[in-house]
């Protein structure tokens, strides 16, 4: 019954939250074309690798050694801070987007304040704290794209993580800078911040790739597939949430793991049969995205095998394992993207999504099968 309770305080507010997010972005879509819609997705992406560059340890090493009892979020904190206020500053230098620059310094707060509530089992003061983002997400979103049109909707974004901030002035409050925490846990933190580095460019390299390569009208129409594939994930994203700290402290919930593929594989179906029939009936300019989507669906499939073992390999902290999957999976992204996409258009950037998927998750079940646990 706690188990139930507290995966279901992390469900409703991911699924809540997803669901309001989801509503902001489809509905933006219906206002502007598949350009604009691109561009916004192009800076976002750029400030989401620059968080990556930021986040020391980043949210996997606070959700670990929080579970632990380590007292290390100030330290972590306040490293993640500076390198992300240089980054800020060199936006603002080599792309000359105030925005950017401020959307950055919101999801490194966002990423260190969850993992901080993760790490402590707050499950329900997470609920909270995510359902107040994205509810401001909607509301400043819409708000300030009618106030300022296109170029107001990345200040909003910012500004719906203003709330976490609390998170981050408690975090300093209970725990003291220091930096001998680091020396003994070294190789985690850094195997855990170059897993960080990978996934960032990972998640956002094709973005940055597509933009120059098939220009932002394809941007576009790939974004709000994006979209949809992670309204898909959204269950093997609330499970790893839950399974991470979990796994950290020795509780196995191997029968929630094994119902967690079975839902991925129906997931997937759903996705190639229902969805191109729903999507040009309310995304008439995105309809290049449909088979896209029928593709990429798939993806959800090994994505939550690799969310499964990934818990059980940082929870052991066996970070490296990880971080090789995610260099495989990165460099067939890049590469997937660049041959396939420059080929096959919006089919080989499809298939190349899946691929990289598929090979990270591969690479993790041969790694599970011949290390000593």
């Amino acid at each position: 019954m706690n188990n139930l309770k507290s995966l279901t305080a992390i469900g409703f507010a991911d699924i809540i939250g997803n669901g309001l997010t989801s509503i902001f972005w489809f509905y933006l879509a219906t206002l502007i074309g598949p350009e604009k819609y691109g561009e916004i997705h192009y800076f976002l992406g750029i400030a989401l690798i620059a968080s990556a560059i930021s986040l020391v340890g980043a949210q996997n090493t606070l959700i670990v050694y929080t579970a632990k009892n380590v007292k290390i979020q100030s330290t972590l904190y306040f490293i993640s801070l500076v390198i992300g206020g240089i980054s800020s500053l060199f936006i603002i230098l080599i792309f000359y987007r105030i925005d950017a620059s401020v959307v950055l310094l919101g999801y490194i707060i966002n990423t260190l304040a969850i993992g901080d509530l993760l790490g402590r089992k707050l499950y329900t003061s997470y609920s909270r704290y995510i359902l107040i983002q994205k509810i401001l997400t909607l509301v400043l979103g819409i708000g300030f794209f009618f106030a300022f049109g296109v170029d107001g909707i990345i200040f909003a974004l910012a500004l719906s993580y203003s709330a976490f901030t609390i998170r981050i002035y408690k975090g300093f409050r209970d725990s003291h800078i220091n930096f001998s925490l680091l020396r003994s846990r070294f190789e985690f933190i850094g195997n855990n911040y170059v897993m960080g580095l990978v996934a960032g460019f990972g998640s956002q390299i094709d973005k940055l790739i597509i933009a120059p390569l098939l220009g932002y009208v394809f941007l576009g129409n790939y974004s709000l597939a994006l979209q949809i594939i992670s309204g898909l994930m959204i269950f093997t994203t609330i499970l790893y949430k839950y399974l991470l700290p979990q796994d950290a402290s020795g509780l196995q919930n191997t029968a929630l793991k094994r119902l967690a593929i079975f839902v991925s594989i129906g997931i997937a179906l759903f996705a190639m049969i229902v969805l191109p029939i729903i999507i040009p009936q309310f995304f008439p300019k995105y309809v290049d995205s449909v088979q896209a989507i029928q593709i990429m669906g798939f993806s959800v499939i090994p994505g939550t095998i690799s969310m499964i073992y990934t818990s059980k390999f940082l929870s052991a902290e066996k970070s490296r394992f990880v971080l090789f999957s995610m260099i495989i999976s990165l460099i067939t992204i890049i590469t997937g993207t660049i041959v396939l996409g420059s080929m096959f258009g919006v089919f080989g950037i499809a298939i190349a999504y899946v691929l990289t998927s598929s090979f990270g998750t591969i690479s993790l079940v041969v790694f599970n099968k011949f290390i000593r646990w």
